[in-house]
């Protein structure tokens, strides 16, 4: 099975994808702590801040994972939060986790494409995608897919990671990438693929300006972006319109 993706857009990515989380699913939240150094916990938390007032709305979690933001969305008492992502195993932690931590939330995860996303128009009150963006198969139709389910106004949230701004951060963030990550990876995870995957994936995503322009042709206004820690990661925010929803 792959467990490098095809970086960019491709019609097997999704696939790829797939495979590759739940490749390391059983060690996915204990990496990102380490990995990070504890700061994806505070990254996340800055994207529920940035949904804004959201209570008693529908918020949908793109590319869920193990759900650590779907879980986090509770602090704004939403109606209900739906978890989609395409990696099953990942689902089954989401699930777990879930049950053992907040039994009885409105809470729903399921398995599904965010190009793809099954869901009526006009059906949610706001969207979050973090660090997951990078890996759709086809980033204008998944934006474009969110849009779509998104009631006008709605605000999207993304959290993904960036490129840092200063040289010196930047050469630090590089190295660490590239030849401490992928070893740390290998050794709590088992696998080489995916610590290799992410900074050509990260290196390739199209940041700041040029992915607030994505989002804009794809349907969403009012964009900004936020750089955090350096901007190491970023969190990028538009608002979905009425536009043309047939798909």
């Amino acid at each position: 099975m792959r467990y490098y993706p095809t970086i960019g857009e491709n019609d097997q990515k999704e696939s790829e994808v797939a495979a590759m989380f739940d490749a390391i699913a059983h060690r996915y939240d204990l990496l990102n702590r380490v990995l990070s150094f504890g700061l994806d916990r505070r990254w996340r938390r800055a994207a529920i801040r940035q949904l804004g007032e959201q209570k008693n709305g529908r918020i949908l979690d793109v590319a869920t994972g193990t759900g650590d933001v779907a879980l986090a969305s509770l602090r704004l008492e939403p109606m209900e939060t739906v978890g989609i992502d395409i990696a099953e195993v990942m689902l089954m932690s989401a699930r777990q986790k879930a049950a053992r931590k907040f039994p009885g939330a409105p809470l729903v995860f399921m398995q599904g494409s965010a190009e793809r996303l099954p869901f009526e128009t006009d059906s949610f009150d706001a969207a979050i995608v973090a660090f997951g963006v990078r890996n759709f198969s086809n980033l204008s139709a998944g934006l474009r897919s969110i849009g779509r389910v998104l009631k006008p106004q709605a605000p999207l949230v993304i959290l993904e990671f960036g490129q840092p701004s200063t040289k010196p951060v930047r050469a630090l963030y590089r190295m660490y990438s590239r030849l401490i990550l992928p070893r740390i990876g290998r050794l709590l995870s088992g696998v080489t693929g995916p610590y290799k995957y992410l900074p050509d994936s990260i290196q390739a995503f199209p940041h700041g300006q040029n992915f607030l322009s994505r989002l804009e042709e794809c349907g969403f206004e009012g964009t900004f972006a936020e750089p955090l820690t350096f901007g190491i990661a970023s969190l990028y925010t538009g608002y979905a319109t009425e536009g043309d929803h047939s798909d």
